[in-house]
């Protein structure tokens, strides 16, 4: 009886091009895993870093005391930390000057704001553009090593005075191998760019509405001057 035929021998006896492609894959999987275990920490990361924060600042601190607090602060600023950093400081920077309007002084801290959330925005959304890609175009990368793989396998029939399927079927399974990697890579690469979305989108959500909420509160004080 024939032997069963190994995966580790039929991915070293495929043709050189169907290797590169296996290669190719292997490595889009490998680092795909990579950056889907670092964005679930980061995005875990932030959810507690905001929690924390609103919970100290809705504690009744002085904003100008909180303020210093976090911009002497050595371990760095939270990205909500940024974003009320940015706003109460641009506010602090327009109210000392006697001669400008309110709603001016407000406009500028939006700006300040919006700049500092589309910041994190992007600070989130670090690395989901190279998992889309590897989701949307490995399977069609292991379909090309798979193509590539029939094909000579059926131009060693030409050699062949009398074709069975023994003779076949090992050539034919290297080449789907490259398709099964692509899979691999694929799947979970697209599961975690939709899940990693999503959390982007409610983290992004909890930013504007502390803004809003903070330009509430800065809108009273400048128009209570």
């Amino acid at each position: 009886m024939n032997e069963p035929l190994s995966i580790i021998d039929l991915i070293l006896n495929a043709s050189p091009l169907v290797q590169v492609v296996m290669a190719i894959l292997a490595v889009a999987s490998v680092v795909s895993w990579v950056m889907i275990f670092q964005r679930w920490l980061a995005l875990g990361s932030v959810g507690r870093e905001i929690d924390e924060f609103e919970e100290f600042f809705w504690s009744g601190i002085d904003l100008t005391e909180l303020s210093t607090q976090l911009e002497s602060s050595e371990t760095g600023m939270t990205g909500i930390e940024s974003v009320f950093v940015a706003g109460f400081r641009e506010f602090q920077r327009l109210s000392s000057q006697a001669s400008v309007d309110p709603d001016a002084v407000m406009q500028g801290v939006t700006r300040a704001m919006r700049v500092a959330v589309n910041r994190e925005e992007a600070e989130l959304e670090r690395h989901l553009a190279f998992l889309a890609t590897v989701g949307s175009t490995s399977p069609y990368v292991g379909l090309f090593g798979t193509v590539l793989g029939i094909l000579d396998a059926f131009r060693s029939l030409a050699n062949m005075t009398q074709a069975t399927l023994a003779s076949v079927a090992p050539g034919i399974s290297e080449a789907l191998i490259a398709t099964a990697m692509g899979l691999f890579a694929a799947i979970p690469a697209v599961i975690g760019y939709n899940r990693f979305s999503a959390r982007v989108e409610v983290l992004m959500k909890r930013y504007d509405t502390f803004a809003e909420e903070f330009t509430s509160i800065l809108h009273r004080a400048a128009h209570g001057r």
